[in-house]
């Protein structure tokens, strides 16, 4: 089974929250941090691993199984496997203009069809953003990350059910899942991906 947590960063934009969640992360994820230059990226990317910390509490999992975490806009976002050899990706992207000519240039033909069919400005925004957070939870979960084409793999989008992957790079070996988590409501998309079927429905919120 696939858990997955979300939570909003906005607390730690307060420097002294920030301050006292920064000394609880490892030292490698404090200097990761330093070197951002934002604070409000430097609280997702401290804020991030404090949620798959407090998940980890939360269920009882190991720090031994595979995890994943994103983030954007002031969300993070966490997935954890019950078994450390499930592959498992995981994304989130907030809302906003959408890339419409890197749809057209870098996803597969039939993806940017289905945007381009879709009625409304509105609707083909929401399909851009949940072909984006599939595209990205896959390459995750593969581990092969930027470096596979976003046009090597193929994602079919259904009207009910999970999305389905219909076909992907030779070289990479295993059947994949997938699972969108939509927040329109809160501005983002999100999405998981894993070898493993069993993906829980229930996205779980944290307050850090």
């Amino acid at each position: 089974m696939i858990y997955t947590w979300a939570a909003d960063v906005a607390p730690l934009l307060d420097p002294i929250i920030y301050e006292a969640y920064y000394r609880e992360v490892p030292q490698w994820r404090q200097e990761k941090a330093d070197r951002i230059r934002f604070s409000e990226d430097r609280a997702l990317s401290i804020g991030a691993y404090v949620l798959y910390q407090k998940a980890l509490r939360e269920s009882g999992l190991s720090t031994e199984m595979c995890f994943n975490l994103s983030h954007s806009g002031h969300y993070v976002l966490c997935s954890i496997a019950d078994e450390k050899e499930k592959r498992t990706g995981c994304d989130l992207e907030k809302i906003g203009t959408p890339g419409m000519k890197v749809a057209r240039r870098f996803f597969c033909s039939s993806e940017w069809q289905y945007i381009r069919e879709q009625e409304s400005g509105e609707e083909q925004t929401e399909a851009f953003y949940r072909y984006w957070v599939l595209k990205e939870s896959f390459m995750k979960a593969t581990r092969f990350g930027m470096k596979l084409p976003l046009d090597s793999f193929e994602i079919r989008l259904k009207d009910e059910g999970a999305p389905v992957l219909v076909r992907m790079p030779e070289h990479i070996r295993g059947d994949f899942y997938f699972h969108e988590y939509p927040q329109k409501e809160k501005g983002f998309f999100a999405a998981v991906c894993s070898e493993d079927p069993e993906i829980d429905d229930m996205l779980r919120w944290m307050t850090l």
